[in-house]
This record gives C-alpha cells, sequence and structure tokens, in this order.
C-alpha cells in the first residue's frame, strides 16, 4: 500500500454502505474470489452491520425482545470472512475519475482516500423529515437504523407521558401504531390521504381505517401535520394540523424514506424520476462499467407498468447484493425486476399488495376491469375461519392480470404471492382460475379466495 491509498497487485472492491445490499455484495463476492485475489474493504458510518430495519417495529413493540436479534452478521463476523469492514467511517466523496473515495472516521474526523478497481454503492435510504417548526425536537423520532430504534426505546421508556402521534399512515406508520398499542399508549395517527396504506386503492384502505379505529387507534385522515409544539423543556408536547392540535409525549415520523444519493448525485451518476441511482440488468450503474449499486438508494423496473419506480424493501436489497457480489466476482447474474410485492399487519389485520392500483394503471394508460370480493381464509365451517376481502385489476383487452390487493385476518396476507408469481408468469385471470393451489378445510374454502377473484375477473373481462 502506497502512502496516497494507491496498493499493487489484487484488485479491491469498495462498498460503500455496511447493510443488506452492501454486505450481500461483498460477501458473495468473497464466496466467488478468495482473499489473495480480490481485496474487499466496506465502509458503514453507523454501529451496525447486516441488521433488519423491517424489523425494528417488532422490536420496540416487544415482539422482538433483543436488539441483536435483528442483527444477521456482526463487523466481526465480516472481518473474519476476509471482509475490511470499517464501522463509523463515512464516506464523504467519490472520484469517478481518479477511481477512489474519500472517507471520514466519524469520530475523530480524519480522512483519508482509498482506491478502488470495482465500487457498490448501497447507501440506503433517508427517512423523510418534514422542514417544518420543532421536526428536530427531542421526542420526534424517525425509525431507520438500530440506532433510531434505541434512541425511540430510550424515550418511550423516560417519557412521563403515554400520548403518542404517528405522523404518516403507510408501513411504518401503521406498524409503529401498533407497537405503540403494545406498549400502552394512546395512539393517534395523522395522515394526510384520505385513507391509511396508500400503496393500496382508497377501497381497501378503508378496511385498515375501520380496523384501526377498532384496535383502540385515532384515524385522522386528509389532515397534514404543520408544525411540532414543544414545551418549556424544549420537548415535544403536541403536533398542530390546519384544523386541530393534539397533545403528544411522543412523535413518530412514518411519511417515508428517500433514496440517500446526494454522494452518488454529487459524483455525477445517472438519477431517476424519483431520485434513486438507475442501473442496468447486472445492477451496474449505467454509463459505468465498473460500479454498480443496489438496495434502498436504486429505482427498479416495475414488470407489470414497464417503468422505474422506488420500491425500498429488504428482499430487494439482499437479491440486489447477491447479483452485485456475483458479477464483481466475475460471475454472471442479473436482477429483472419487481412486481410490487408488499405485505404488512397492524395488530391481527393483515394488509398485502401486489402488481397495479388503479391509479398506477390509469397513469400507464392501461383499460382494466375491477372486482372485489369477499371470503374467508379457510373452509367456511371449519373453526378459526376469517374474514377476508380480495380486489383484483386485470387489463380489459387481454385479461392479463394487473394487480391484487388483500385485507383479511390469519392466513390472508401470504396468499399474496400465489398473485406475485401470477403476475411475474404474465398470466391472465382466466389462466389463473386452473391453478392447482393446495386445499384442505384448515387452510382454504374448496376455491381458494384468489382463485374466486379471478373467476369473478374472467367473467366481468368477458362481458367487457
Amino acid at each position: 500500500m502506497t502512502m496516497n491509498g494507491e496498493r499493487e497487485g489484487r484488485e479491491r472492491l469498495v462498498v460503500i454502505g455496511g447493510d443488506a445490499a452492501g454486505m450481500s455484495a461483498a460477501s458473495q463476492a468473497r464466496r466467488l474470489r478468495g482473499a489473495g485475489e480480490l481485496e474487499i474493504v466496506a465502509f458503514e458510518r453507523g454501529h451496525f452491520s447486516s441488521f433488519s430495519a423491517c424489523g425494528i417495529p417488532y422490536w420496540v413493540g416487544g415482539d422482538v425482545v433483543e436488539r441483536d436479534r435483528l442483527i444477521a452478521r456482526t463487523p466481526e463476523e465480516h472481518r473474519a470472512r476476509g471482509i475490511d469492514l470499517r464501522m463509523r467511517t463515512e464516506v464523504t466523496e467519490i472520484d469517478v475519475a481518479g477511481g477512489r473515495v474519500r472517507a471520514r472516521d466519524v469520530d475523530s474526523g480524519d480522512e483519508s482516500w482509498t482506491s478502488y478497481d470495482k465500487l457498490v454503492i448501497a447507501t440506503g435510504a433517508r427517512p423523510i423529515r418534514p422542514d417544518m417548526p420543532g421536526a428536530d425536537a427531542p421526542g420526534v423520532h424517525g425509525v431507520q437504523t438500530l440506532d433510531d430504534g434505541q434512541a425511540l426505546l430510550d424515550s418511550l421508556v423516560h417519557t412521563r407521558g403515554r400520548r403518542a402521534v404517528v405522523v404518516g399512515a403507510g408501513y411504518i406508520g401503521v406498524e409503529m401504531a401498533e407497537a405503540l398499542i403494545n406498549r400502552g399508549f394512546e395512539v393517534t395517527v395523522v395522515n394526510r390521504g384520505k385513507e391509511p396504506m396508500s400503496t393500496l386503492d382508497a377501497d381497501m384502505g378503508r378496511l385498515v381505517h375501520r380496523a384501526m379505529e377498532g384496535l383502540g387507534i385515532t384515524m385522522v385522515n386528509d389532515a397534514e401535520v404543520t408544525k411540532v409544539l414543544t414545551g418549556e423543556d424544549g420537548r415535544v408536547r403536541a403536533v398542530v394540523t390546519e384544523d386541530a392540535e393534539f397533545p403528544a409525549d411522543i412523535v413518530i415520523l412514518g411519511i417515508g424514506v428517500r433514496p440517500q444519493t446526494a454522494l452518488a448525485e454529487a459524483a455525477g451518476l445517472p438519477l431517476g424520476a424519483h431520485g434513486g441511482l438507475l442501473t442496468d440488468l447486472a445492477m451496474r450503474v449505467r454509463g459505468h462499467r465498473n460500479i454498480w449499486a443496489g438496495g434502498d438508494c436504486v429505482e427498479v423496473l416495475n414488470l407489470v407498468s414497464g417503468q422505474e419506480q422506488y420500491v425500498p424493501l429488504g428482499t430487494h436489497a439482499n437479491k440486489h447484493g447477491q447479483v452485485i457480489g456475483t458479477n464483481a466476482g466475475g460471475g454472471y447474474a442479473t436482477f429483472p425486476g419487481v412486481v410490487g410485492t408488499a405485505v404488512s399487519k397492524v395488530c391481527d389485520l393483515e394488509i398485502a399488495r401486489t402488481g397495479l392500483r388503479e391509479k398506477d394503471a390509469r397513469r400507464v394508460g392501461l383499460r382494466y376491469e375491477t372486482v372485489t370480493i369477499e371470503s374467508t381464509s379457510r373452509a367456511g365451517y371449519y373453526p378459526g375461519a376469517a374474514p377476508m376481502t380480495v380486489k383484483m385489476l386485470a387489463e380489459r383487452r387481454t385479461g392479463r392480470l394487473l394487480g391484487v390487493q388483500i385485507v383479511g385476518r390469519e392466513g390472508a396476507a401470504k396468499r399474496v404471492d400465489i398473485a406475485a408469481v401470477a403476475l411475474t408468469a404474465q398470466m391472465t385471470v382466466e389462466q389463473m382460475t386452473a391453478l392447482d393451489l393446495g386445499y384442505a378445510p384448515p387452510f382454504s374454502p374448496v376455491w381458494d379466495p384468489v382463485l374466486v377473484a379471478a373467476r369473478k375477473a374472467t367473467a366481468a373481462i368477458r362481458r367487457a
């Protein structure tokens, strides 16, 4: 190694980001190429590596007792596998022309350059924090990293009051509302949409709304928080909308995330309409042969709409990492895209969607039919059968499945996987009716609810 960060001999792979995409890429590249052939250096600015951000609401709510259960692999375990993982080190600049990155030690402030032959950008996402008075006050929390989760738990323990306001009613919002209910708080959710879960059509979101209110959660829709009020101690005491004020001892921001791509943008790398990096099928950054990107900082192709989309999910991040690591390690792999599958829950209500919503279909110019059916999770006579609502969209001319949304109780959410496979295979709703799905009274009615919806959609297409 020379004084300016140059080295001789082995190739060097540099990874920016020590969570799902970045460390999956590093680990896969190491499997394919030994330390004698490929040096791997990874930078992570936080305290933790390879952790499950998706599990944070369940840790906060008490379903997961220990924080460390959310950590898949520690920095020491990565280092033992031949990956030079440098924690609490933030990359502040990418010099594409020079093939190097500048990194700063978060604690000491020391900076140095590290050269690379191959670069992986896995900088993740950042929570949207509204630009309004009081948004940074003590007691106002975003939830993106384990550090965020720990800070929230500490705040919950030390706050005297039991009133919580969740701003936003997407996945994080509803999951955090449940976590706070489990913690014994009075919970109000302030949502600027007409119904919670904007990833669903409003008619399906209304089912979630009713269920949340049935759990004791106060839902305030069509409202936007304009400021956070603080007390004499500087800590949050209320949130304010245009029409009302809601007392709060704790506030959770659950209004979504944006791709963390300022570093890439400053380096001149291409971004899409949603602010995420643009890549090819091999997850290479477009126009750059030896730079890859994956995880919550990239946009992906939606296989149903044919358009780029921003879908920050751990499942995608891990797949991206596998593809990147295979290619950076000298193999060949591709990531073709997504169909937009996601599941969540609020207490015992399960929520699922895949494919396009009605407004998505309209946006890309598709003509479609929709059907909604009511069914049960098991045979109606079998103990524990619970209601389930399934909504299905199909293309009017061809009958091609476009999307499915499901809201119900136990056994509802994972049925969306049937539709996800059908979407990937570009099946028609008529073809779906012939699917040979498993049946026994404890698991399903004779006609599974998804197939009942497919039959009804087929009839609607024929009439159209």
